[in-house]
C-alpha cells in the first residue's frame, strides 16, 4: 500500500513559474505548508486530500507589495476584510505601507512603541501572510532603522516626497499637524537625504542582508503640485479626475524621480524602488536615471489601477488616487514600458475607503474627495485580461506579481512554485468571463473605478502555505491563518 506522504495534491494543472514563459502541465504535491513535488503523474494514493485542477492555470501566489491597511478604516477591520478581498484576487502576501501621523493609528512617537501596536492589531485577523514597510518621518525614526530591521524584521522603508508642503488630498496649510513631527524638524529634501544615509548605513553594517534592505519613494514634487492646483481650482472648466490629473502633472513625477535618483547617487544607496509610476514622463525619467546612474539598482513599480483605468473610464471621483489616474495616452505609455521590460512589479496600492469618507459630502468636488481606492482582487485577473492580449506571457506575469517583489523585499520562501518554497498559489480559469461590480467584493469599499470592466480570467482557488483561503470562488470565513513575515527571511531550503 502506498503511504500518504502529501497533505494535498493538486492534479492536472498548467503550472506557471517565474523561470518559464509558458506553463507546463503537472501535478503539485504539498507537504507541511511547502511545495514538495511538482511533476506529472504523482500517485494520488500519496495524498490525504486531492483537488482536481481540471486544466486550470496554477500561478504563484501574488505578492502585492503595496497596500495600505488601516489608512481610512480601523486597522483590525481592514486586516480582516481587505485580506479576504486580496485572497479572492490570488494575493497570498500583502506588504503594507505604514507611518506615524494622521490616519493609520493617528499618533506620532517612536516606532519602538508604535509598531508593536500595529502588529497586535493585525495579529489573528488576516487571511493571508503580511508584512510592513515603514516611513521614517522624523530624525528619531532614522535612528531606529537598525532596530526595525533586527528586532522587527522590517527591511523596507518609504519616503513620501510631497508630504512636506502638500496635503494628502490636495493643498493643505497644516502639514505639520498632519505629519505629527517635532516642531523643530522638517520633512524635506534634507530629511530624505538623511533617510537614505541611514538606510545605507544599515546595509553596510549587514552585508549578508544588504540586498533585501531597500528604500521606496513616492515621487511627486510639492512645489509643482501646489502651483498647478491653484491654477486648476481657479478654472471652472476643469473638473473631476481630469482636473486632479492637471493639478498633479506628470512632469512633477519626472522631476521628483530625478531628485530622488541624484540623492541616491549622493548617498551611495543602491537599492531604490520608484513607486506607482503613473505617466509616460515619469517612466521616461526613471529610465534616464537608470542610464545616468548604472550603479543604482532601481526597481520600478506600476499599479493595476494606472494600467486599467484612465480619467475617462473611471467615471467619477471614486478614482481619485495619488499619483492621479492619467489620460489614455499615459496608460498606453505604461504598457509600452511594461512590455519592454522596464517595469519590475505590478501592485494594487489597495487603500480601502468607504463612500462616506471618500466623497466627504461633496461627490462632485474632486478636491474634497480622499485619495486612494482598493483593487487587490483585480490585480492578477486584470493583468491576465489586458496583458495577454498585448503579448504578455504567463511567466512574465508571474515575475511581475510574485518573483520580482519576493526577491527585492526579502521573501526568500515565496514568489514561485518550486520545491521547498511556501505553498502559496492560486488556480485561475483562463476562459471565464465576468464583469467587475463592487457589490460582489468582500472589501468594505462600496465603489470601484473598475466598475463594469469585463475580465477574461477568474481566480477560483487560493492557498496560503497549503491552506485553502478561497475555494470555488468563495473566500473562507474560518480562522484567519495569515502570518507576519519577518524580513529578510532565511534562505528557503529545498524539500
Amino acid at each position: 500500500m502506498t503511504e500518504a506522504d502529501l497533505d494535498l495534491l493538486i492534479r492536472a494543472v498548467d503550472v506557471v513559474t517565474t523561470g518559464e514563459d509558458a506553463p507546463q502541465r503537472a501535478d503539485i504535491g504539498i507537504r507541511d505548508g511547502k511545495f514538495a513535488e511538482i511533476a506529472p503523474g504523482i500517485d494520488p494514493a500519496r495524498a490525504r486530500r486531492i483537488v482536481a485542477g481540471a486544466g486550470r492555470l496554477a500561478f504563484p501566489g501574488v505578492i502585492d507589495a503595496h497596500q495600505h491597511w488601516g489608512i481610512y478604516n480601523p486597522l483590525p477591520e481592514d486586516a480582516a476584510s481587505e485580506s479576504r478581498a486580496s485572497a479572492l484576487g490570488g494575493v497570498t502576501t500583502a506588504l503594507n505601507y505604514m507611518r506615524t501621523g494622521q490616519y493609520y493609528l493617528n499618533r506620532g512617537g517612536a516606532y519602538e512603541e508604535f509598531f508593536p501596536e500595529v502588529l497586535d492589531q493585525v495579529r489573528g485577523r488576516s487571511m493571508i501572510d503580511y508584512g510592513f514597510h515603514l516611513a521614517p518621518m522624523t530624525a528619531g525614526h532614522i535612528d531606529e532603522i537598525p532596530l526595525l530591521i533586527d528586532r522587527f524584521g522590517v527591511s523596507s522603508f518609504k519616503i513620501f516626497m510631497f508630504y512636506g508642503s502638500h496635503g494628502l488630498h490636495g493643498r493643505s496649510a497644516d502639514q505639520s499637524g498632519f505629519l505629527m513631527i517635532p516642531p523643530d524638524q522638517s520633512y524635506d529634501y534634507a530629511h530624505f537625504e538623511f533617510i537614505m544615509r541611514g538606510v545605507q548605513a544599515a546595509r553596510e553594517q549587514r552585508p549578508e542582508r544588504a540586498e533585501a534592505i531597500s528604500l521606496s519613494l513616492h515621487c511627486e514634487t510639492p512645489e509643482i503640485m501646489r502651483a498647478y492646483t491653484k491654477l486648476v481650482e481657479a478654472d471652472p472648466g476643469q473638473t473631476g479626475l481630469a482636473a486632479y490629473h492637471a493639478s498633479r502633472p506628470p512632469h512633477s513625477e519626472g522631476l521628483a524621480v530625478t531628485i530622488a535618483s541624484f540623492l541616491a547617487d549622493e548617498t551611495n544607496l543602491a537599492t531604490i524602488n520608484l513607486l506607482h509610476l503613473s505617466s509616460r514622463k515619469a517612466l521616461g525619467a526613471a529610465m534616464r536615471m537608470a542610464a545616468a546612474f548604472p550603479h543604482i539598482d532601481f526597481r520600478r513599480e506600476v499599479t493595476i489601477g494606472h494600467l486599467l483605468a484612465d480619467v475617462e473610464s473611471a467615471r467619477d471621483n471614486g478614482g481619485k488616487v495619488n499619483p492621479p489616474l492619467r489620460p489614455r495616452a499615459d496608460v498606453e505609455g505604461l504598457w509600452e514600458h511594461l512590455l519592454a521590460g522596464d517595469v519590475d512589479w505590478v501592485v494594487s496600492d489597495h487603500a480601502c475607503c468607504r463612500s462616506e469618507q471618500k466623497f466627504g459630502g461633496a461627490p462632485d468636488d474632486v478636491f474634497a474627495a480622499r485619495s486612494g481606492f482598493g483593487g487587490a482582487e483585480y490585480l492578477l485577473t486584470g493583468l491576465l485580461t489586458e496583458g495577454v492580449k498585448r503579448g504578455l506571457s504567463p511567466g512574465r506575469i508571474a515575475r511581475l506579481t510574485a518573483g520580482n517583489p519576493a526577491r527585492r523585499f526579502g521573501l526568500s520562501s515565496k514568489g514561485d512554485i518550486a520545491a521547498g518554497l511556501d505553498a502559496d498559489l492560486c488556480l485561475v480559469d483562463p476562459a471565464s468571463t465576468w464583469t467587475v461590480h463592487a457589490a460582489d467584493s468582500p472589501s468594505t469599499q462600496e465603489y470601484t473605478p473598475f466598475e463594469g470592466m469585463e475580465m477574461t480570467a477568474r481566480i477560483t482557488d487560493t492557498f496560503v502555505r497549503g491552506v485553502p483561503v478561497v475555494t470555488a470562488g468563495v473566500a473562507a470565513t474560518g480562522p484567519a491563518t495569515g502570518e507576519y513575515l519577518f524580513r529578510p527571511q532565511p534562505q528557503a531550503r529545498p524539500a
